[in-house]
């Protein structure tokens, strides 16, 4: 009896990490018929997955090699291909080969941004990621896309759209520090408050989530790049151990 509950501890996390891919494969049928709304959805929804099945599976103990490796696949079906191809579909449709090969080279970022965490994984320092996560960089496609939905115009200025793709995808692939607020003191000491903007942020997301996603994933960057820009020295050699990989 314990060990079929051990099997069904272990099974509950790894369902939610298909139930994010699943997500991901349902926002690529909507973009493919032109309904963006839904599949912005459905790449949110996968987040949300996707932030789940982690804790599950650090509160059952049930932390293992294949849900690492299971996860990082589900995650750039979800976080890589899927907004990506929606993307495509949304502004670049018409853009033939370069629109093509801009689509493809975020795709290529967020795996290879995969592949240096898992390859790190245990160097990686859980208060700063390296680059932008994957999850991040989705979270500005589907920005953009829903952006476009309240102002139509966005879809004529081609270069703006094709550069703000690139610029994301090397944003992940880039050694900049992104906060993960895991180990902040301030968090520690004002919990209270940001217990506060959390659900302020939340309350604002479920009554304009076009305005507000755009708001959120483009403040968090700037203010990151800002604070980077700023304390150089502070962050000098914190991902030194990345030049033992290969990536």
């Amino acid at each position: 009896m314990l060990m079929e509950n051990r099997r069904w501890a272990f099974f509950i996390p790894n369902t939610f990490t298909a139930l994010n891919m699943a997500c991901g494969f349902a926002a690529i049928l909507h973009g493919f018929h032109g309904e963006f709304y839904k599949a912005c959805m459905f790449i949110v929804l996968g987040a949300v997955f996707d932030s789940v099945d982690g804790r599950i599976a650090r509160m059952t103990n049930t932390q293992s090699s294949f849900g690492e490796q299971f996860d990082s696949l589900s995650d750039l079906v979800s976080f890589g291909v899927s907004p990506a191809i929606v993307y495509y579909f949304r502004f670049l449709d018409n853009s033939g080969r370069p629109g093509m090969v801009a689509a493809f080279f975020f795709i290529l970022c967020g795996a290879l941004r995969l592949a240096r965490f898992n390859a790190n994984i245990d160097k990686n320092k859980s208060d700063y990621f390296q680059g932008l996560p994957i999850p991040g960089g989705a979270t500005a496609v589907v920005a953009m896309i829903l952006l476009s939905l309240n102002i139509p115009e966005i879809v004529d200025y081609r270069p703006i759209t094709v550069g703000y793709l690139i610029f994301y995808a090397i944003l992940m692939i880039s050694n900049i520090p992104f906060p993960s607020f895991k180990k902040s003191d301030w968090v520690k000491k004002n919990k209270k408050q940001v217990l506060m903007v959390i659900f302020l942020i939340l309350g604002s997301l479920f009554i304009y989530e076009e305005v507000m996603i755009p708001i959120i994933i483009t403040f968090y960057v700037v203010i990151s790049l800002l604070y980077f820009l700023t304390h150089r020295k502070k962050f000098e050699g914190i991902f030194e151990w990345h030049e033992e990989s290969e990536i």
